[in-house]
């Protein structure tokens, strides 16, 4: 255990070998999980300077601003980090559908008992 890391006061994020934390966001009013993205140190400094999340895109290679082109940006009320400092929680007002499908959240279906996903 890492005693400085897990109960201290000091922000230390423990990035993967890629150099990302995992970043699950809910909404603010309801709880509701929207999304799980990744964020690197820039795009950590970046939302806490702005208030509003971005991340680290792996499927672009740069720095994602959540809604930079459907304007639905995530308006950050707090960032909470697990004991480890390895995950980030954003809780965050959503303006707009947090899924680039434009379902409220990016987890709208479920698997069903035979494998199938069934739409919620």
């Amino acid at each position: 255990m890492d005693s400085d890391r897990e109960t201290g006061t000091l922000l230390d994020p423990k990035y993967d070998a890629a150099g990302l934390v995992t970043a699950v966001v809910t909404d603010a009013a309801n709880g509701a999980l929207l999304m799980v993205a990744h964020m690197n140190a820039e795009a950590l400094a970046a939302t806490r300077q702005t208030g509003e999340a971005t991340f680290w895109s792996r499927s672009r290679e740069r720095l994602w601003k959540k809604g930079e082109s459907s304007g639905n940006v995530l308006r950050v009320r707090e960032i909470r980090i697990d004991c480890d400092q390895d995950a980030l929680w954003v809780i965050a007002d959503p303006a707009g559908p947090a899924c680039h499908t434009g379902a409220p959240s990016c987890f709208y279906r479920r698997i069903a008992a035979n494998g199938a996903l069934e739409r919620i």
